[in-house]
């Protein structure tokens, strides 16, 4: 039943002037009814209502259907309607006087303060004016002047309650743009970086080729196994220069950036123990972990993993608090490269991109992109038992 009457609702929020229109219909019946029973009325003055009363409160009535379209326009025309029944010796029905409270309303709920603010000071005095010429008492008037109050501000309440929501959704809506656009930004600038290392280890490879071709031309009647060696490592290199210009394949840069003069490769998996003795220094307890055969990387996986592991320690460092441990297991499969980093710090109270952290998740976005440059899988989260934890597995052979 409950979920009966919400879809009701949702129907009718959808349709308004189907909901006005059945707001409308109620009002009219009951005008009908009450004139039907003239004994209503009392001892009050006037005319009870006869056919013409009742067709032309009908007609003043029905005209709410049209209250959030035309608010004013429905209150002049409703205020119109009781004092011509007024003025031709009529006394309007409740009905009748509902509709001129329910159009006062709309109006304060559908316009402005400098709108509603007359409007409602001219519908209050113009009420009670016709209130007098029917005789009604003064605690009736002051009744019904309290009630013509009170909906004007309820009408005035409820539209700055819908001024307040839309600008909480209009900042909602303007903040989500703006992380939309900070979070491309920084894809775009970790795509940049990546590229800018991709350089590096492609212009090696290259300016290894120059040197390797250069000396096969100077001993090229001289020594031809040398030159047969030369030649071995020039393709081997171009092999591995095109697989990585393969990968450079979308990682676009944001804006002309000079390339770096130095030529020298990379840091890679070998430099991770490395890396762990600088943290060790720092204060940092790490223990590291290699296991199975050792083989050749590509450089560009073999960057990607030092990177990964250098970004996941230093987010230990900063952020898992003090007298933090950290494990630092590599393990080459038969065909992936799998690196596990966990600590047992804070994790998910701080942390650059930590779930509930202070930072802005820079750093993890260039774990995935990374990850993901290479056909690989990452995963990032809470540690079972506490802490943080960064698990990737690359694959060894990259179709």
């Amino acid at each position: 039943m409950s979920e009966l009457i919400r879809s009701r609702r949702a129907w009718l929020g959808a349709r308004p002037v189907v909901a006005d229109a059945l707001v409308s219909a109620f009002l009219t019946v009951s005008c009908l009814v009450e004139a039907a029973f003239q004994n209503s009325y009392g001892d009050l003055p006037g005319k009870h209502p006869d056919v013409l009363c009742a067709v032309l409160m009908s007609v003043v009535v029905m005209s709410l259907t049209l209250r959030r379209r035309m608010p004013v326009p429905v209150m002049a025309f409703t205020l119109a309607g009781n004092v011509l029944l007024t003025v031709l010796g009529y006394v309007p029905t409740l009905g009748a006087g509902l509709a001129c409270l329910v159009a006062l309303y709309s109006v304060a709920s559908h316009r402005g303060l400098g709108t509603s603010l007359p409007v409602g000071v001219l519908a209050l005095v113009t009420y009670l004016i016709t209130m007098a010429a029917q005789g009604h008492t003064f605690w009736q008037a002051v009744s019904n002047a309290v009630l013509f109050t009170g909906g004007w501000w309820i009408g005035r309440s409820l539209r700055l309650r819908r001024a307040y929501l839309d600008e909480l959704e209009a900042r909602a809506r303007r903040l989500e743009r703006a992380r939309e656009a900070d979070s491309r930004a920084a894809r775009a600038e970790e795509r940049s970086r990546i590229a800018r290392e991709l350089h590096d280890v492609v212009a090696h490879h290259v300016s290894v080729m120059t040197v390797q071709a250069g000396a096969a031309r100077r001993i090229l009647h001289r020594d031809p196994e040398a030159v047969q060696d030369a030649l071995s490592t020039i393709e081997q290199m171009g092999r591995t220069a095109l697989g990585e210009m393969r990968r450079l394949v979308g990682v676009l840069r944001t804006e002309a950036e000079p390339a770096r003069s130095e030529l020298s490769p990379q840091p890679g998996v070998n430099d991770v123990s490395g890396l762990v003795e600088q943290l060790r220094e720092t204060g940092l307890q790490v223990q590291l972990w290699i296991e199975g055969e050792s083989r050749s990387l590509s450089p560009g996986v073999d960057l990607a993993a030092f990177r990964l592991v250098q970004e996941a320690l230093t987010n230990t460092l900063k952020h898992a608090g003090p007298q933090a441990r950290a494990w630092v297991r590599i393990q080459y499969a038969d065909r992936q490269l799998e690196i596990e980093v966990e600590d047992d710090g804070r994790g998910l109270v701080a942390g650059l991109g930590r779930p509930g952290g202070g930072g802005n998740g820079h750093g993890l976005m260039g774990m995935r992109e990374r990850v993901a440059l290479y056909g690989g899988d990452l995963r990032i989260g809470p540690r079972s038992g506490g802490g943080f934890e960064v698990r990737a597995r690359f694959p060894l052979e990259v179709p």
